[in-house]
């Protein structure tokens, strides 16, 4: 039976696709180079090990929406499940490279999208937590389907380099908020009686002026 490891060897932005993408490209290797691998049916779990890393007195700042203040990140500062994502690898027998897509949200309410837009720089310690199906040939050449063993994983430390670029490919200087129905009727309502004609002057003129707000 195939004894599969898998390796993330880098992640690049995807251009031009429906949504924000990541493209992680994954190896898989098979212990047994002689086994012929008809096909691998993956999916994986994505973590963001968030313990993993350094934080500058910024991130802090910036991640209290999300992990409250800093003296207490010793009981909040946890592992977040961050998204799902799956893969089907084509035939090979000792090796081979497969995209594997994950497709990204800029809502900012989504705890994922608050750390990402958090941090200043370095990296996100990602762990995926692979299981599937494998399809390969037996020593007579007859088809066998195994599991993939639930032990799988792979980590790897994300840039943020890479995430912020990928942002700014699709949403350049801006970002999404997902607002309650009620609260958006009442801000359109608010935008057509003062004849303002952009989303961004209604809410400038709503909120106070910066210096005003320094001085609070």
């Amino acid at each position: 039976m195939p004894e599969l490891n898998f390796q993330i060897e880098k992640a690049e932005a995807q251009r031009f696709a429906a949504a924000p993408t990541l493209i992680f490209k994954l190896r898989i290797t098979n212990i047994n180079p002689a086994e012929t691998i008809h096909t691998v049916a993956l999916r994986s779990q994505i973590h963001l090990e968030v313990t993993r890393r350094q934080y500058s007195a910024e991130d802090q700042r910036n991640l209290r929406d999300l992990f409250g203040d800093a003296d207490r990140w010793g009981q909040t500062l946890k592992t977040m499940l961050w998204t799902h994502a799956s893969v089907v690898a084509p035939a090979f027998e000792s090796s081979i490279v497969v995209d594997l897509p994950v497709p990204c949200t800029f809502d900012f309410n989504v705890a994922a999208t608050k750390y990402f837009h958090g941090l200043t720089d370095g990296d996100v310690p990602l762990n995926f937590l692979f299981s599937g199906t494998v399809f390969y040939a037996n020593e007579e050449g007859g088809l066998q389907v195994a599991p993939i063993p639930w032990d799988k994983e792979a980590k790897f430390r994300l840039p943020l380099k890479a995430w912020s670029e990928m942002m700014e490919i699709y949403y350049p200087n801006s970002a999404w908020l997902c607002l309650r129905r009620d609260v958006f009727e009442r801000l359109y309502e608010y935008k057509v009686q003062h004849g303002i004609p952009t989303w961004e002057q209604a809410l400038e003129r709503m909120l106070p002026a910066p210096e005003e707000v320094a001085k609070a």
